[in-house]
């Protein structure tokens, strides 16, 4: 449905219209507007229920015309035989009360109306094949644009003349690419749904509706979409078809714009976000507590968890005894504090003894672009290996253009490894901040605990009547309530 039509207010005004004619009330609607037309009526999300009889009685089913019931013949025919034989009404504007299919005029007309709805959708659907064929042959998106990315129209409503980078919406897959691959152990798809959940950031499909004039819908980031989108090679700036770059006819992929990133960052995701065999995979940072996985229970070791109850604050307190961990056959009494105690003292210590210091970062160099244009010859050499075992190239003609484009590609790759090149990795950069300020700017507390995760930051706590626990430099000695904290 796209913004500018009108084609919502004036079915409504038709069915409405086609109800009255029959003295018929209107006790429900079926709105099924992003559905396309071609789905059977049996399984539209709206209409579905109805015709399976999941809402209940009713007398009849009104409509706009007869394409609207479906666009094909049989859907059209099954829709308005249910309508015949359980009885009920079937009405569409512009015919002249309710159709009666026992009828064989009012049979062969509701025939011929399917027919012509059938005949416009596979018109449609040939035009819209051709039109894609002939767009991708010259290099020309169709469709959405990838989630970073953006069209350019010279002419509101135009052909796309350009493909750019989203001022924004690139900026902010960039830093879940940059921060996977500074922590690739701890930093996951999942946490970083989680965060841009937590900062408001528009999913892709909202991101889209705000760049096409709609209204977002609040829909969440979900993590398996996020991988999908750090995976994909649409992030290169490619044009892409059926999840793969569009090859043009010099063997390389056909290229829209600049990528969010590089070839060889793409392959550095690729290692990083490869499932690891026992590794843990989750950065649980989803909780709204800043000592979560960071403090420690001082008598079994295990990690403390936070308790909340009606009229009391929430608090961090080992539970493990309490499930029967071995570990903890001797954790008691259990060490206990209130949450916002423990958070304030943590904090202030932080800061007293790190503040000050200068913030650095471990972002992932390409090195001098050597690599990267040496990853793309290699993909582009695996992309004509994998067509040409899969059959294809084996015409004398395109036999020949597989040797020239082949040849040419090694060549070039061969020349690439004569070349000097400054190989990619993690190296480490200042910020031009310190810790101070990136703590007191954090949007959300679970910034401030990642800002400890990465210090390496343990507080562990015990009860009070434990002997004291001194760890030299730093903070020491009970707080209030039941519990000493150190922390380290």
């Amino acid at each position: 449905m796209k913004a500018a039509t009108s084609s919502p207010e004036r079915q409504l005004e038709d069915v409405v219209a086609a109800a009255e004619s029959v003295g018929g009330h209107i006790i429900g609607w079926a709105d099924d507007w992003e559905v396309s037309g071609a789905t059977d009526p049996m399984t539209r999300p709206q209409l579905g229920p109805w015709l399976r009889d999941e809402r209940g009685p009713y007398d009849g089913l009104v409509a706009a015309a007869v394409d609207r019931l479906g666009r094909n013949v049989v859907d059209c025919l099954n829709t308005g035989y249910k309508m015949r034989d359980d009885g009920k009404l079937l009405v569409t504007h512009g015919h002249e009360g309710p159709w009666d299919l026992n009828d064989p005029t009012d049979e062969n007309r509701f025939t011929m109306e399917a027919w012509g709805a059938q005949m416009e959708l596979r018109a449609i659907q040939r035009r819209n094949r051709s039109t894609t064929v002939k767009m991708r042959a010259v290099g020309r998106p169709k469709g959405k644009p990838a989630f970073g990315f953006q069209y350019i129209r010279e002419v509101m409503g135009g052909k796309v003349d350009r493909v750019e980078l989203h001022p924004h919406a690139s900026l902010v897959l960039q830093n879940v690419a940059r921060r996977i691959l500074a922590d690739p152990e701890n930093i996951t798809p999942s946490s970083e749904a989680a965060r841009l959940n937590r900062e408001g950031e528009l999913s892709p499909a909202d991101q889209l509706a705000v760049m096409y004039g709609r209204a977002p819908q609040g829909r969440p980031w979900y993590p398996t979409s996020l991988r999908n989108m750090l995976l994909s090679e649409a992030a290169l700036g490619y044009l892409m078809h059926r999840d793969r770059p569009v090859v043009g006819q010099d063997g390389n992929p056909m290229r829209l714009c600049d990528g969010l990133w590089d070839r060889a960052t793409h392959e550095e995701l690729k290692r990083a976000l490869a499932p690891k065999a026992g590794a843990y995979r989750g950065r649980r940072s989803n909780r709204s507590y800043l000592l979560t996985e960071v403090a420690l229970c001082g008598l079994c070791g295990n990690r403390l968890y936070t308790q909340t109850s009606a009229g009391n604050p929430p608090r961090y307190v080992c539970t493990a005894r309490n499930k029967g961990w071995p570990s903890a056959a001797h954790c008691r009494p259990a060490p206990l504090v209130q949450a916002h105690i423990l958070d304030r003292s943590v904090s202030t210590w932080f800061l007293q003894n790190y503040g000050d210091g200068i913030l650095m970062e471990r972002v992932y160099d390409p090195g001098n672009g050597v690599q990267e244009r040496m990853a793309e010859l290699r993909a582009s050499l695996e992309r004509l290996r994998t067509d040409r075992q899969c059959g294809l190239y084996d015409s004398p003609d395109d036999s020949q253009w597989f040797r020239d484009r082949y040849t040419e590609l090694t060549r070039e790759l061969a020349a690439l490894q004569l070349e000097p090149h400054r190989g990619p990795g993690m190296v480490e950069r200042p910020t031009g901040e310190t810790v101070a300020s990136r703590w007191n700017k954090a949007p959300d507390v679970q910034s401030r605990k990642e800002i400890l995760m990465d210090f390496n930051i343990r507080v562990t706590l015990y009860p009070s009547g434990a002997p004291m626990r001194w760890v030299p430099g730093v903070m020491h000695g009970p707080e209030r309530g039941a519990s000493k904290l150190s922390a380290s």
